[in-house]
């Protein structure tokens, strides 16, 4: 198992597949590294080395007690692309994860970056504010606090069997397996961990990070949403991103990792290939 320690003593479990041009996968919430295998693998397998982190507190790497901010995920994730001296990187966010990349490229900026993609991502902004007044209001995300203090358990099963795939709209029949799959990487994660990364996700203002993109830059929703509606999230990150090109998945949930997984490879592989040094 590969390891690498952050300057506060944090273990990253991080997991690096293939060769070529590196890609770096920022997971969702409450999730790990695990929730991208089908797009490791198969990128892995196109030619790319692709790398997919535990973010602090999630699968295995350390339950901090502090740090569950996105200020400190990003600071997390340019340690990774500074201690493998990664160079042209693609960056993938998904969900939570994507709020990762651009805080990133927000806070550290592009010299290591060539392309960057936001699936189902949080940016710019999931909250309802009064100069946001289209986001979710608080009483969405206190509700989902509410819920992890009294059954963190069934707080997962109730996202999986609902509204992440999609698997609450008519017709939906989403395996048993892909559900099972959600919980188990939820209860791996800490408490503390997962408790805090709900303000992190839903609170965190990413409008003036999307303003510093300055490479290639691929998002892709599904009009479904569930989670991060499309016009809360892809459409108004789309917006604010010079030159972005914004693909929409008819129908699709949130969890488009899965249930979309071979669409949303190609597309990726696609957009991977576009890229010329």
């Amino acid at each position: 198992m590969s390891f690498l320690k952050t300057p506060d003593g944090t273990d990253i479990y991080y997991k690096d597949w293939g060769t070529g041009r590196p890609v770096v996968l920022s997971h969702g919430w409450p999730l790990n590294s695990d929730s991208w295998e089908s797009q490791q693998l198969f990128l892995a397998e196109n030619g790319y080395r692709v790398i997919a982190h535990d973010r602090r507190g999630h699968g295995r790497s350390t339950q901090t007690w502090h740090g569950n901010e996105m200020d400190t995920y990003a600071a997390d994730l340019a340690f990774l692309m500074d201690s493998l001296d990664l160079r042209d990187v693609t960056l993938i966010g998904f969900s939570t994860g994507g709020g990762e990349i651009t805080r990133y490229i927000g806070t550290y900026g592009t010299a290591r970056v060539a392309q960057a993609v936001l699936v189902s991502a949080v940016p710019p902004l999931m909250l309802q504010t009064e100069d946001n007044p289209g986001g979710l209001p608080l009483a969405v995300f206190d509700g989902i606090r509410a819920g992890s203090l009294k059954d963190r358990s069934q707080l997962y099963r109730d996202f999986a069997d609902g509204p992440f795939f999609g698997n609450n709209r008519p017709g939906a029949n989403v395996s048993q397996g892909m559900r099972d799959a959600f919980w188990l990487q939820g209860m791996a994660a800490g408490h503390r961990n997962t408790y805090e990364c709900v303000a992190a996700f839903s609170a965190t203002d990413f409008r003036d990070d999307l303003a510093k993109f300055d490479i290639p830059t691929l998002v892709v929703h599904g009009d479904d949403d569930q989670v991060v509606p499309i016009e809360v999230g892809g459409k108004a990150s789309a917006a604010l991103v010079k030159g972005a090109e914004l693909i929409v998945y008819p129908g699709a949930p949130h969890g488009i990792t899965d249930t979309h997984k071979d669409q949303l490879n190609g597309d990726l592989l696609a957009f991977l290939n576009s890229y010329a040094a």
